[in-house]
């Protein structure tokens, strides 16, 4: 019966850590599965991760897809990737801007 209170706190953590984890952009599953099992420090890991929508973007040479800065390759094609001369506003400084 005594464990029964940390698989409460264990799974208040992962529900934390999966919410805030969506938030972010990422897969609420995984941080649900990392907060659950690391309870503080895998809510403090979601937390401190960064937004998938505040990243730097630009164009693929090979097939035209936007993809991330940091991406090596395109998923789309497989060309191998070079930093760009030139990058694309993150999604959200696009969403946000006035009409």
């Amino acid at each position: 019966m005594a464990g029964a209170g940390y698989v409460i706190i264990c799974v208040f953590f992962g529900l934390a850590g999966g919410v805030v984890g969506r938030i972010k952009g990422s897969s609420f599953f995984l941080w649900f599965l990392i907060s659950g099992l690391v309870p503080i420090i895998g809510l403090l890991a979601a937390v401190c991760y960064r937004r998938d929508d505040h990243e730097l973007r630009r164009r693929c040479p090979g097939c035209g897809r936007v993809v991330k800065v940091h991406d090596a390759l395109c998923t789309r094609c497989g060309t191998e990737l070079e930093y760009p001369d030139v990058v694309i506003a993150p999604e959200a400084s696009v969403r946000h801007r006035p009409a």
